[in-house]
């Protein structure tokens, strides 16, 4: 599946409920980490990046939505960054792509929650490799989201590698 090109994301979503049945829970995690700084960054390449990080996000939540709103539960979970909360100079885009995941979830909270669908993200506040005990914790605030009860909902977690 090509996370920038929306199209590719709405058939990944029909195959899947196609397959399996409904879909209780989407996570995007999708990000192009590319190292470049302002002057280094190519305007096509800057907009391509942010149309992986931001924009495939946005097409997953809003291919997914309508039947989770539908039934009234589910969950729309995002993959955040730190560069939200502290951006990197070197790496200009993933840190605005970043910034964009959390504003999308902040943006999506209310009306997704309106309708019984929990919206959120975990910014992760540093590199966290696979396999690793700060992955499975990761995971962990992932899960402590998805199990909130629905009126202790909250919109993100943050977790910082020790």
């Amino acid at each position: 599946m090509d996370s920038s090109d929306r199209k590719s994301v709405v058939k990944l979503v029909a195959e899947v409920e196609k397959q399996h049945g409904q879909i209780d829970v989407m996570h995007y995690n999708a990000a192009l980490m590319r190292k470049a700084s302002v002057a280094e960054q190519p305007s096509d390449t800057f907009n391509s990046d942010l149309t992986v990080n931001i924009g495939g996000a946005l097409a997953a939540a809003q291919a997914v939505a309508p039947k989770m709103e539908a039934r009234k539960s589910g969950a729309i979970l995002l993959m955040g960054g730190g560069f939200a909360l502290a951006p990197s100079p070197d790496y200009l885009s993933l840190s605005i792509g970043k910034a964009g995941i959390r504003a999308l979830a902040q943006g999506l909270f209310e009306s997704l929650r309106e309708k019984g669908v929990h919206g959120a993200t975990v910014t992760v506040a540093g590199f966290v490799s696979p396999e690793t005990k700060e992955a499975q914790a990761v995971a962990d605030h992932f899960w402590q989201l998805y199990s909130q009860s629905k009126d202790a909902w909250t919109v993100e977690a943050t977790y910082t590698p020790a």
